[in-house]
């Protein structure tokens, strides 16, 4: 019986309404430098974006940062504002229509680039200068996922984001 649930339950796990989609790219050029709005980033196997300063180190676990579009109308909820510009939360993308929690430990494919879910990315004391006081504590628990990139490529805005 208890194998049957856990076949159920994995199941159910790989099941998605849809795929998600880029709606922001964002690099920062240098540590602390502010970051920067692209149309498309290119995606380095065991470095990162091109263009973003993590990817002049390259390795970790924090490749790429992503988070959900859906969390930054929460944030704004949160600090009283009617929006948040993706800029200030200093992710490298913004995905909507997919729970970036569920591709955490798991491979998924943007554009042409494949990244596996590293873990999460909790939010820093630099939300309070991002975001005034509080920013901190209204970024807790939406502050999205680090990744690994496995498969070099570039991603566009408007790429789907699909679980493998």
């Amino acid at each position: 019986m208890e194998q049957g649930l856990d076949d159920g339950l994995r199941s159910l796990t790989a099941r998605f309404p849809r795929p998600g989609r880029v709606e922001w790219i964002g690099l920062r050029p240098r540590y602390r430098a502010p970051v920067e709005a692209v149309k498309t980033a290119d995606a380095v196997s065991g470095f990162g974006l091109i263009g973003d300063h993590r990817a002049i180190r390259g390795g970790g676990q924090r490749q790429v940062t992503l988070i959900q579009a859906e969390h930054l109308a929460v944030v704004a909820g949160i600090l009283g504002r009617d929006t948040i510009d993706p800029a200030l939360l200093r992710r490298n993308i913004v995905v909507a229509g997919i729970n970036l929690l569920t591709l955490q430990d798991r491979e998924f494919r943007i554009g042409d680039a494949v990244l596996l879910g590293a873990g999460p990315c909790a939010p820093c004391s630099r939300m309070e200068e991002a975001l005034g006081r509080g920013g901190l504590n209204a970024m807790r628990g939406h502050g999205g996922i680090t990744a690994r990139i496995v498969t070099s490529g570039i991603i566009r805005l408007g790429d789907a984001i699909e679980p493998m």
